[in-house]
């Protein structure tokens, strides 16, 4: 991570909310080039509620001189059928599974080891304060960059690049990443 030119890396807080939205929102549009899906999204619409104000759910952000360049989430619902396979579903029940999603950095603020950093935080939280079990994600390998990040840290569960499951243009794959539980004194 680059220390001469600081990053902080925290929990969000409200006056974060904003400058999350739009670093999300322009991720849906400007990369992945299909805008804001209410069916996909709609936790982005009210950030505040889905996730500073639930006690089992994070959002974290990474602040660079006053602005939000980074962000992670992790919610309690598992994946949903449809999309994505009833097996998946079955592996990854909603209340005992994390579900990292929103794992999105500013194109001039990545390679400085913020999205790595944002998800062993995340995955910090899911172990000692959401008492999850499963760290469950998936990601458009389509992205470039976005396979090879994820297979750096997590475990491909399932490739579903030839069901087709998000329509054309999504390559999809879902991974875990082991919870390490702290050892017992």
């Amino acid at each position: 991570m680059d220390r001469q030119d600081a990053y902080d890396i925290r929990h969000a807080r409200p006056e974060d909310v904003p400058g999350a939205r739009r670093l999300i929102l322009d991720t849906f549009y400007r990369e992945f080039g299909y805008g804001y899906v209410p069916a996909w999204h709609a936790d982005v619409v009210d950030l505040q509620h889905h996730y500073l104000d639930h006690p089992r759910h994070a959002l974290l952000v990474a602040v660079h001189r006053g602005e939000v360049v980074a962000t992670t989430a992790l919610h309690s619902n598992g994946p949903a059928h449809p999309p994505h396979p009833r097996e998946l579903v079955d592996r990854y029940p909603g209340g005992i599974t994390a579900q990292l999603v929103r794992v999105y950095v500013r194109a001039e603020h990545r390679r400085h080891g913020l999205a790595r950093e944002l998800v062993r935080q995340a995955c910090e939280f899911a172990v000692n304060e959401g008492g999850y079990q499963h760290l469950y994600l998936h990601t458009n390998a389509a992205i470039p960059g976005a396979e090879a990040f994820w297979r750096s840290l997590a475990e491909e569960v399932y490739d579903a690049r030839p069901t087709g499951e998000h329509g054309p243009g999504v390559a999809t794959v879902h991974f875990e990443i082991p919870l390490r539980r702290p050892a017992a004194v």
